[in-house]
């Protein structure tokens, strides 16, 4: 048995997600086809991240296993062949121990997430972006994204599906950056809960535009109801995830 850890690239606009159901296509059943192509098996994939449809990645780490000991270029360049212009692609490939496990191994995921904040909507953009045609206060913003950081009971900016077995997490990093007409939000910490990431993005874009959203409030309430909307999955991206080996 040879363990593969892999990076991947994908457009989640018309996949349903990272996890394989009967729904859609997602970015597991994508790989899955083309290693089952390739070499005959069709391995468990398992992500740093489990991004819902319409979120992207920019790096995402996977791990799988085969039973055949295939040269790790051979297998990206065969993988890459049979996913025949799908959109998700391998970046990288290397053999692993058997202890990498690319989901519990993982000491840090970082996301991002891009406003389109102008009054024209996006073409180019399309699926890519939150369009906000509404100017957004930056500096509210950056006043309340500074009150995230930390550990907190992030239950009101938990999706009620969520299977976590603790609300409470440590947000490393919030910096929120505009870059002309775009306003880039950056996320990093351990662990996420479910949508917390596009749940924080819709209460910080409601502050900007003007709602008197409290955090310490919003924290103490531990209701959903007390944050913002979600934010839309298009503008999301799952930019790496950190490994306690890693450079």
């Amino acid at each position: 048995m040879t363990r593969y850890k892999v990076i991947l690239e994908y457009d989640g606009t018309d996949l349903i997600g990272w996890q394989e159901n009967a729904q859609g296509p997602s970015v597991q059943s994508l790989l899955k086809d083309a290693i089952e192509k390739f070499c005959g098996e069709r391995p468990d994939i398992v992500g740093a991240g489990r991004t819902d449809a319409g979120v992207h990645a920019v790096a995402m780490t996977a791990h799988f296993d085969l039973n055949s000991d295939v040269d790790a270029n051979t297998v990206m360049r065969a993988v890459n062949f049979y996913l025949n212009n799908a959109p998700v692609s391998v970046l990288d490939c290397e053999k692993v121990s058997n202890d990498f496990n690319a989901r519990f191994s993982c000491v840090a995921r970082h996301y991002k997430y891009i406003v389109l904040n102008r009054s024209a909507p996006p073409v180019l953009d399309m699926n890519r972006v939150w369009w906000v045609p509404r100017k957004l206060n930056i500096n509210a913003m950056r006043k309340s994204a500074n009150l995230l950081i930390g550990k907190h009971d992030f239950t009101s900016f938990r999706a009620s599906q969520c299977q976590a077995k603790s609300p409470i997490k440590t947000l490393d990093y919030c910096h929120i950056e505009k870059k002309d007409e775009y306003i880039v939000f950056d996320f990093s910490a351990r662990s996420f809960l479910h949508h917390q990431v596009r749940n924080m993005v819709g209460t910080l874009v409601e502050i900007g535009l003007g709602t008197p959203y409290n955090i310490n409030e919003i924290f103490s309430a531990r209701n959903r109801s007390a944050a913002g909307a979600t934010a839309p999955a298009s503008g999301l991206y799952f930019i790496r995830a950190d490994y306690a080996t890693d450079d």
